[in-house]
């Protein structure tokens, strides 16, 4: 693996090929394999259950099985573009398909939890690569103006993954077996592998890259920060923060480990991930509001289906039913966002009008109640996916804008890594908000259910009233009409613990929206460098 193979004799010197059809060509092979990665990641997560259930696991052990997958795919993310460097890109594109299908058929073997925990492992290191490797070659093998295009298509195919592999998963799951949500990466992996071999090829100066020695250090704290950071936003909430001793040193440790490796990169001649291309200001900002975007972006995610099934008791079903419209409507609009950028529309108010439009959306989810039904989602949820169209294609295409092309693979790798740790942060903390809030919420109510409260004596009587004339005794009637009135106050408390993360996160979109116009706006044409500032 010393050497990247040879570049396709039908692209230039900047690596494009000037065929029209054979970028597209290209842009379907790695979309493929991209596409695999995100159905598999989401799908696993409503098999835990039945996981559980099948290898004699509790919810709790079982849930490793997305863990283990996080830790590894944090810890290889940000080193992908080094691995390209050294070993060609697309030579690990093909390794990394391989790896992945081979390791997905040893989970849906794998006959004990700790088995399936360790290949998942395994997954997670080669899927760790696929996002930011298939995001490179897309950006590198279309020209600046045409980018927005290809965002366009690589946003379609990122918007429908995570929309689709939940009932996918659920089907295969009920209908045959947890095991089929990884056999069936196989024939898509197929597909995947026959179009890269054929149709992606490095460009000439990433095969004349050269890394110099292995930056052993880099990696070694790397791993240690990132795998002990995924594993306190993972099971922090469950173990309550820093209540727990093992949450508190895996912290510190997460903390002490990261500050080092940012040191160490920022001194090494050789590094793995290259913290320098924070350099140029576009880059800077666009990965900071990327990291953002996802909190946002996933604490919504978390939140929607926990209010419908936990405080409105919607079936799961009809849960997942009425949260696709946002992906769907993002997915609408897309092409039409990237016929926009081509038209030379300024991405930066794109952006800006699709956050507050975003925003907009979210809000409108916090003006609803107890008596909301899956109607009353479908409006925020159709704001919020039309917006979002308009963030997600230019957002793509203007924060690595500046990025020389022989840099674009380290540039994707660190946007990768601040997206998800975006997402972890959004559903580490949301999730924790809204046990917290809860609580609050619930002890406000409590003390205001009191006998001196009219209301409260008035709703008190009825439900007596109606619990005897059900031909329960008086005493039996009082208890339950006092257990009917502390379930509207749990019910009542949980909604409004929603209702609050919802104005919070609505509001640091908007705090955050005026930052986009610190990105400069992008320049067209030839491949260039742009200085940075």
């Amino acid at each position: 693996m010393a050497s990247a193979p040879a570049s396709s004799p039908s692209t230039d010197l900047s690596g494009i090929p000037p065929d029209r059809a054979t970028r597209w060509l290209i842009a379907i092979a790695v979309m493929s394999s991209a596409i695999m990665e995100l159905i598999d990641t989401s799908a696993v997560n409503v098999s835990i259950p039945y996981i559980a259930g099948n290898l004699a696991a509790t919810i709790d052990e079982s849930t490793w099985v997305l863990t283990s997958y996080l830790i590894a795919n944090a810890i290889v993310l940000p080193i992908t573009g080094w691995l390209a460097s050294h070993f060609g890109r697309k030579r690990i594109l093909l390794t990394a398909i391989t790896g992945f299908t081979l390791s997905s058929v040893l989970c849906g073997l794998a006959p004990t939890l700790p088995l399936l925990i360790t290949f998942r492992i395994l997954q997670g290191a080669f899927g760790g690569t696929l996002q930011p490797t298939t995001r490179a070659i897309l950006l590198e093998t279309f020209p600046r103006e045409e980018r927005g295009h290809a965002m366009a298509l690589w946003g379609v195919g990122i918007v429908v993954a995570p929309v689709m592999a939940p009932v996918l998963g659920g089907w295969l799951t009920t209908d045959f077996s947890w095991r089929w949500v990884f056999f069936i990466n196989v024939p898509v992996s197929l597909i995947g592998l026959t179009l890269v071999t054929i149709y992606v090829f490095d460009p000439p100066y990433l095969r004349r890259a050269r890394t110099g020695g292995v930056d052993y250090w880099g990696i070694g704290l790397l791993a240690l920060g990132m795998g002990s950071l995924q594993v306190v936003l993972d099971k922090g909430q469950e173990a309550d923060w820093f209540g727990s001793h093992l949450i508190l040193a895996l912290s510190v440790v997460a903390v002490v480990a990261l500050a080092g490796f940012i040191v160490w990169e920022l001194r090494s001649p050789h590094p793995i991930v290259h913290l320098r291309l924070l350099k140029y200001r576009t880059f800077a900002v666009g990965v900071s509001l990327s990291m953002i975007l996802f909190f946002v972006l996933y604490g919504s995610i978390l939140l929607l289906p926990l209010l419908m099934q936990e405080a409105l008791h919607f079936p799961a079903i009809t849960a997942g039913f009425w949260n696709a419209p946002r992906g769907l409507a993002t997915m609408a609009l897309m092409p039409v966002a990237g016929f926009l950028i081509g038209k030379r529309w300024d991405m930066r108010a794109m952006i800006f009008g699709g956050i507050l439009g975003a925003a907009a959306g979210v809000y409108w989810f916090s003006l609803l109640n107890l008596n909301a039904g899956p109607w009353n989602f479908l409006p925020p949820q159709i704001l919020m996916g039309f917006a979002l169209a308009f963030v997600f294609v230019p957002f793509s295409t203007i924060t690595v804008d500046p990025i020389p092309n022989q840099e674009m693979g380290f540039a994707t790798s660190i946007t990768g890594l601040m997206r998800n740790l975006g997402a972890s942060f959004g559903i580490s903390i949301s999730s924790t908000l809204l046990a917290r809030l809860g609580q609050a919420h619930q002890a406000f109510l409590v003390r205001r259910v009191t006998p001196n409260n009219p209301l409260y004596r008035q709703w008190l009587a009825r439900l007596q009233a109606y619990f005897h004339s059900q031909g329960s005794s008086l005493d039996t009637a009082a208890h339950q009409a006092m257990a009917m009135l502390y379930a509207i106050v749990r019910a009542q408390a949980a909604v409004l613990s929603y209702l609050d993360i919802f104005r919070w996160l609505a509001l640091l979109f908007v705090v955050i929206s005026p930052i986009v116009w610190l990105m400069k706006k992008p320049h067209y044409g030839d491949q260039h460098e742009v200085d940075a500032s």
